[in-house]
């Protein structure tokens, strides 16, 4: 047997009222995470991924199945999963380090400690420098730095990455992954990432989880078998490419 999972999903599922009408979002979905792991959730725009996130950060409950945390069925999730989701959401009005701290300050933890983490900190998160500036004076791969810095403080044991390099121009995603790489192997964190880059995935995964289009299932569960750490020079390995065919196969996107 391996680990006991930290968070686990059993056959849940959840619908919504969309005008008038039921839309069933998720469908029996069941998967896990053991610590320190890196899990991604690939699947077509509109499938549920977003959904599950909200259910797991225990914003939502599922209508049918179960959500535990550390084998405990009925435990608060809600304050206790790190979130972060796709837009930054810095409060505009706030500079740089005082938008980092704003998790640490809610949680009602010291705010001068907070603020001289977050200060030793921003170096690792190329954003030495810029704690007195205003959120439009960052570039959007600084912006994403600093709202997974805000997330990282909150200090949770499992963190939620809602497609965080979604809205990045190919290059900036291409050296935001590398370095989010970098900042898993520092803080080993159990990560669960949603995102619709199969080579994103396949790079930065422990295991991969595809979805299928609405209502979402859980069509096809794949371990990443890649040694760590990793790089981007990964991408043209034997291993590496087998395993992007098979998620691209799973998503209906295959040849044959």
């Amino acid at each position: 047997m391996g680990p006991e999972p930290i968070l686990s999903v059993e056959a849940v599922s959840k619908g919504f009222a969309v005008d008038g009408r039921a839309v069933q979002a998720l469908q029996r979905v069941s998967l896990h995470a053991c610590e320190g792991e890196f899990v991604t959730l690939i699947g077509p725009s509109g499938c549920g991924k977003s959904t599950l996130l909200n259910l797991i950060a225990g914003l939502l409950e599922p209508d049918e199945g179960q959500i535990a945390f550390r084998g405990d069925g009925q435990a608060t999730r809600l304050g206790r999963i790190g979130y972060m989701p796709q837009k930054d959401l810095l409060l505009p009005w706030r500079r740089l380090l005082d938008n980092i701290v704003l998790g640490p300050e809610i949680q009602r933890r010291d705010r001068q400690a907070a603020r001289r983490q977050a200060l030793e900190l921003l170096p690792l998160f190329g954003l030495e420098g810029f704690q007195e500036s205003y959120p439009f004076e960052l570039s959007g791969g600084m912006r994403q730095r600093a709202a997974l810095l805000r997330t990282l403080l909150c200090e949770q044991e499992v963190v939620l990455l809602d497609e965080p390099l979604g809205a990045l121009d190919a290059l900036t995603r291409r050296t935001m992954r590398d370095w989010l790489l970098q900042i898993w192997e520092r803080f080993r964190q159990t990560m669960i990432f949603v995102t619709h880059d199969v080579d994103e995935a396949v790079l930065l995964s422990d295991r991969i989880y595809v979805f299928t289009p609405r209502p979402g299932r859980i069509v096809h569960t794949l371990p990443i078998p890649l040694p760590r750490p990793r790089s981007e020079a990964m991408v043209a390995e034997p291993t590496f490419i087998a395993c992007r065919d098979e998620i691209l196969h799973a998503l209906g996107l295959g040849n044959g």
